[in-house]
């Protein structure tokens, strides 16, 4: 296969919808985010955190003071994608964040939002 072909097919694979987690391991607190792309998401976070710039500065802090070993990244739900021309995922998606965020909030400690922010 000749090196455009695979960039076609690399673009056209559909990502992996869902909500994805980092949780505390020490505070059992997390940060619930949903994306239409679940493993950029989990990458771009990871990379700010490494890298001093995640936004959420209590979460920073705490990655800062602890380091990684003291936290998990995990894809919590998945969303399938379907096969409807310009259907809009962004709403089953936010409802999809939130479950996440009261579940784990309530169960499982504080979270790092007072309201989870919206997907990208």
């Amino acid at each position: 296969m000749d090196r455009k072909a695979r960039i076609r097919e690399y673009k056209e694979t559909p990502r992996l919808m869902g909500v994805c987690g980092v949780r505390n391991t020490t505070n059992g607190r997390w940060l619930v985010r949903s994306s239409v792309n679940l493993p950029g998401m989990i990458n771009r976070t990871r990379f700010q955190l490494e890298n001093g710039s995640h936004k959420n500065r209590e979460l920073q802090k705490d990655w800062n003071e602890l380091g990684p070993e003291a936290f998990e990244f995990e894809t919590l739900d998945t969303l399938e994608p379907t096969d409807q021309p310009g259907c809009d995922p962004s709403e089953d998606l936010r409802m999809l964040e939130e479950m996440w965020f009261e579940k784990l909030t309530l169960s499982e400690g504080s979270g790092y939002d007072n309201k989870p922010e919206r997907g990208a």
